[in-house]
Order: structure tokens, then sequence, then C-alpha cells
């Protein structure tokens, strides 16, 4: 079209000004790489799905930030026939040291988003399916979470992977500035410390609210001393800890509060939690209360409360950890002194149903033992021979 008319030619070039200098100034971020489904186990622990080339299996991932790099169970790289190297390479947790092999230069597709270069280590993590209930083929965190931006939706259990570039954030919610050295901290404040903030590492790896070492826990004083504790247990690199269980008055992120936190602590013999500088860190439990947006390239995390945001924490106690162990779910743990012993359940039982519920799913039977307020009916068998115990939960409260 040829404009003729001054006025409106000089109108023309003032929108298409206006709109120069407003799409500069608001760049429209990239649409998503890929968009993909995840599962949501107890605990909040996201599984995703993803393959490794030239692989056509359908490999399952915990999405971890709490992982400093990408890796692989050893199983699965048995079977797909890979050949890993040993390098000297030493991972750390809760439960101990462990040299591993490493497994390099690999492709990983997730949906529709395909990663090169990627350096996996090799690890045994059949006590993460036995755990979960689920297979477990390996672990995502840093070595894919510094490439990208990832945007986690816990209301429609869908994640979002984008490019690194201009992001445009939720309206409402809270942008954090962590930091980021592989793995991500952030200062939370704590009542009880009172002036004092300590960085927690942001752990969505974690099934748990929030973790403390012994140590830090006395020379903070950041627990009441004259609160009980109960006595559970978990797994780590090196094997299985105790672990103690109690209530964490108050706990803020920004404006977000949170009262009365079941709050677990250990003694951190190999100091994961990286203390004084940590100390310790916040689980997805609590953090599944947010619609989370990970920036790791711009050192940004940005968290918005969701429908789960007002959820009670967990208080019931029963004293015995679940397992999928050949096929079958056993218990594979039971605290002395426990109301699970106290009904006379033992380790190595197997679970025939719970409060009548015949599922045979773990995570199915482990949110009725997490919800339970009153007794629990509970239908095992040992040596061949079905019988049934009453459960009375104690309330951590």
């Amino acid at each position: 079209m040829i404009w003729t008319n001054k006025r409106y030619r000089t109108k023309l070039f003032g929108w298409i000004l206006l709109f120069f200098v407003v799409s500069k100034g608001q760049a429209q971020p990239a649409p998503p790489l890929t968009r993909i489904p995840f599962l949501h186990v107890t605990g909040g622990v996201i599984i995703i799905q993803a393959q490794l080339a030239p692989h056509e299996d359908t490999l399952q991932f915990i999405f971890d930030t709490g992982s400093s790099g990408i890796s692989l169970d050893s199983a699965t790289a048995s079977y797909l026939g890979c050949k890993p190297t040993h390098d000297g390479l030493l991972i750390r947790g809760i439960a101990g040291v462990r040299e591993v092999a490493q497994l390099r230069q690999q492709t990983l597709t997730i949906g529709d988003l395909k990663t090169d270069s990627l350096d996996f280590y090799i690890n045994d993590y059949s006590v993460l399916t036995s755990i979960y209930g689920v297979r477990i083929d390996g672990v995502i965190g840093y070595a894919m979470l510094s490439r990208y931006i990832v945007s986690i939706d816990y209301e429609k259990q869908f994640m979002e992977w984008y490019a690194p570039g201009p992001f445009l954030y939720p309206k409402k919610g809270l942008l954090l500035q962590p930091q980021i050295n592989r793995l991500p901290t952030y200062p939370f404040t704590i009542q009880e410390l009172q002036t004092k903030n300590y960085p927690l590492l942001i752990d969505i790896g974690a099934g748990l609210n929030v973790l403390f070492s012994e140590r830090f826990a006395q020379e903070a004083g950041v627990l009441d001393r004259t609160r009980k504790s109960w006595i559970t247990s978990g797994e780590g690199i090196g094997g299985q800890i105790e672990l103690r269980l109690t209530i964490l008055r108050s706990l803020r992120i920004g404006p977000y509060r949170f009262k009365k936190i079941p709050v677990t602590i250990f003694e951190d013999r190999f100091n994961v939690t990286n203390y004084p500088q940590w100390a310790g860190l916040i689980g997805n439990d609590l953090l599944r209360r947010f619609n989370i947006v990970f920036n790791y390239p711009e050192g940004e995390i940005h968290l918005r409360p969701n429908r789960f945001y007002f959820d009670d924490f967990d208080y019931a106690y029963i004293g015995m950890e679940l397992y999928l162990i050949d096929g079958s779910i056993s218990i594979g743990f039971i605290a002395n002194g426990s109301p699970a012993q106290l009904a006379g359940l033992q380790e190595g039982d197997e679970i025939v149903a719970i409060n009548k519920i015949v599922s045979g799913k773990l995570d199915t039977y482990k949110t009725e033992l997490a919800h339970a307020s009153k007794k629990v009916a509970v239908i095992y068998k040992r040596n061949g021979k079905i019988d049934s115990a009453i459960v009375k939960p104690i309330r951590i409260r």
C-alpha cells in the first residue's frame, strides 16, 4: 500500500516505532522445547521418562535438584549393553562415600528435547525402586538443569523445558536468587533462630519436608529439646540409616510461612549437608506446595503457591517402612517401641492389605499409612500364613 497523506504516514511510523520499543522492552519468551507429564510418588518425588541414545527403551529418572550431575542405574546400564569406564570418581551420600564408573558423551531425549555430551555416573538404584515401587533407571540433576529453564506444574503434573533466555514468570509468587554451585541453596528463616537465617539445599529429590544434621540441630538450638522425637529410617548412598522425626515450630520462605513442620534429623557422619555452610535441606514434600520454575542459567528460582499449599502435613507415626521386594510389598524396617512393633509386626512380613485396600501398590499403601488418624488394620503373610494386626498410630504433633 502506498501512503500519500503525510498525516497518516506520520501516524503509521509512530505506531511502528511504539511497537518496536514495546517489543524490545518486553521480549517474549520462546515456546517450550518440550512439555512432558510426570509421575508424582510418595513424598512428592518426581519421576520422568526419557530415552538414552541409541536405545529405544523408555527409562524412568528421578528429577533431582539435589544431584550435582546425572546418573544411570548399574542394572539398566548392563541391560542396555553400556560400557562405562572407571576413573576414580567418588560420590557422597547420607550413608557413605562410593567410587562409581562413568559413561561419557551420551545423548538423552526427554519428550522432544535431545541433549548430547552428557557424562553419566553409574550407581545401584535398586533400593530406590524398592522404596518407590516403580523402576528407577537413573537420576537427572545439575548436568541437565544447568542447560535449560524448567517449569514444574504440580497441579496438572506436567513439566516444561525452555532454552535459556528471556522468561516471563507468573505475576504472583516469589523470585529467589539462590546460590547455585551445582546445587541450589537459599537462606530460609527459621523461627527458633529468630535473627539468623541459614542456607538450606533446595532438594526436590528428597521425599521429606526438612532435614537437619544432629550437629546443626544441637549447636544452633533449632529444636525444642523438651519435645519428643520418633525413630524412622532412610536410604541413601551407602545403605540404610536411622533417622529421628520431630517438629520444627516455623519456617518462612519470603512471605510464605509454615507452622509445625515435620523435620527429620540424622547423624551426618559424611557431612552431606555441608555444615556449617548449610543448615540442611528442604525437600519436595514441602516444595510441592508451589509450582516452581528453575532457571539455573540466570541463577533464579520462582515459587508460586498452588492448590496443595494449604495441605496438612503428615503427622501420623507408625514406625515402619514398606519396600517392594521381588514383586511383593514387605516391611523392611520397624523401629523399636513403635506402634508397628507393639502391634506384633516384624521385618519381612509381606503386606496383603491395609484398611481393606488390596491394591498391591506400594504408593497407595504408603499414602494410607501417612494419613492415618485412627487404627490401621494390616493383613500380612508370615512364613506362608495369613494373619492380621491392628496398629494405633501416634500423632507426632
